[in-house]
């Protein structure tokens, strides 16, 4: 479901009586976001207009209401963790049913951050594991470029989500750059 679609979804069921108000906000300042755009690559400006931007929107929409603001936070996380977060586990759950799930995920992954553009990381790898550090990523530099740096936590979050409790694919992580660590360690291992 397309993300802006979904946040509307969301706020109908979560603020009710407040949802119009919070989506035409919403909405306004996606665009005046997605507007203010200059430098990026495709990739990046297709991920910021598709990922990052509706849900840094959706935060500062309730960030500016006076009825919400004390609330923006904890909506916008319970958001991303039980909607996104929820959504991108299950999909990766369901790849596990995949013979040799383990084998492929993983050089798929390192594949993908070895050639994206949406961070900068430096991987490893063994038999049963994979380490990416990533040291510069386009969701922790959104958040501080529109204003709202300690929105990455919730992004960092749903990570958490998707990757915790595989059957087949471990994950840790002992900082991140959006909980003001110096790197994202990412440490995948077969289980």
């Amino acid at each position: 479901m397309d993300q802006q679609k979904q946040i509307q979804k969301w706020l109908r069921e979560t603020v009710k009586d407040d949802a119009e108000r919070i989506m035409d906000s919403q909405s306004s300042i996606y665009a005046d976001c997605a507007g203010s755009l200059k430098g990026k690559t495709s990739k990046q400006y297709k991920t910021l207009t598709k990922t990052i931007l509706p849900r840094v929107a959706l935060y500062k929409a309730l960030k500016n209401d006076s009825k919400l603001s004390p609330e923006a936070f904890d909506l916008t996380r319970k958001y991303m963790i039980e909607v996104v977060g929820k959504q991108k586990h299950k999909s990766t759950s369901a790849l596990e049913i995949i013979p040799g799930f383990y084998r492929i995920y993983s050089k798929s992954f390192l594949k993908i951050m070895r050639t994206t553009d949406l961070q900068k990381s430096t991987q490893t790898e063994g038999k049963d594991y994979y380490d990416i550090t990533i040291t510069d990523c386009l969701w922790y530099n959104a958040c501080k470029e529109f204003g709202c740096p300690e929105l990455c936590s919730a992004f960092c979050e749903v990570d958490d989500i998707t990757y915790g409790n595989l059957r087949k694919l471990g994950f840790t992580r002992t900082q991140t750059l959006g909980k003001g660590g110096d790197c994202c360690d990412f440490h995948f291992f077969k289980k």
